[in-house]
């Protein structure tokens, strides 16, 4: 049985890091949900808009992978970039969307975690001062549709470069929602919040570069194997990611790549004969 994770919030859960600034995450243990059924994973899991990219899942599942060798781990792709709380209110599409996803990958596997990332359109003071009490109705309720009680539930923090980016006028308050969700995770059962200290943007000064999408996966792995909240940089971060992208690929999964790099035109024919010919 698959244990899967469902990844909600807006577009930082989504991902938008550049995926040639960092190594690419292949690994036959790691599953994505499309149409309804597995497959392996690759990036961007989500496509939700053109610009989707690294996120933080693919990290986070490899870090999971360490842990769990000779298990499977599926992931749920259901966030949606430029959302705020509104639009994830119960009985909203995209809470409908979540809950629709999420009973697909129950019918084969086990969901062991809900990973959230949202915020940034809620950077308003109006907003800020209602974003606990509104995200304690979302998640009660996808707990609640889902039958999840008890399983852990992983919030992360904004970037504390967003006053600084093209965008920086609109989030001089993003602390409030920091706050918000700090305390919301202090307050409820099996929730558990990670800090986005010391973490980088992409150049529009919103999103988190695909350097710190990983680190944040390993992150928010950390608060959930341990349950804890994270509320530093782990020292060992950069460590693991190493030992991440230095694993030994299986025979599988270097056919994978190979078929990928000839489905995306990266290689002719002819090399991808040769080469899939070396497998025989």
């Amino acid at each position: 049985m698959i244990s899967s994770f469902l990844l909600i919030g807006q577009s930082n859960m989504a991902g938008r890091g550049f995926a040639h600034e960092v190594p690419a995450i292949i690994n036959e243990g790691i599953q994505m949900l499309r149409n309804g059924r597995w497959q392996m994973m690759t990036e961007p899991i989500h496509n939700d808009r053109p610009g989707s990219g690294i996120g933080l899942a693919s990290s986070f599942a490899a870090a999971w992978r360490l842990d769990h060798p000779n298990h499977r781990i599926g992931l749920i792709p259901a966030a949606e970039g430029g959302t705020s709380l509104d639009d994830w209110t119960v009985g909203s599409a995209l809470f409908d969307h979540a809950i629709a996803q999420a009973k697909l990958a129950q019918r084969s596997s086990t969901i062991q975690g809900i990973l959230w990332h949202q915020g940034e359109n809620d950077c308003f003071p109006e907003r800020a001062q209602v974003y606990q009490q509104k995200l304690t109705v979302i998640m009660d309720a996808l707990r609640s549709e889902l039958g999840l009680p008890t399983t852990p539930l992983v919030i992360g923090a904004l970037g504390d470069f967003l006053p600084h980016g093209m965008y920086g006028q609109y989030f001089n308050t993003y602390p409030l929602v920091n706050d918000a969700l700090k305390t919301y995770a202090q307050n409820q059962p099996d929730c558990y919040y990670v800090s986005a200290q010391g973490l980088s943007a992409n150049p529009d000064g919103l999103h988190f570069n695909a350097e710190s999408l990983r680190v944040l996966g390993i992150r928010y792995y950390q608060a959930y194997s341990q349950r804890t909240d994270v509320l530093a940089p782990l020292p060992h971060e950069n460590e693991l990611l190493t030992t991440i992208y230095n694993r030994p690929l299986t025979k599988r999964e270097q056919i994978f790549q190979l078929e990928s790099h000839f489905a995306t035109g990266k290689i002719s024919v002819e090399a991808f004969q040769k080469e899939m010919a070396s497998f025989q």
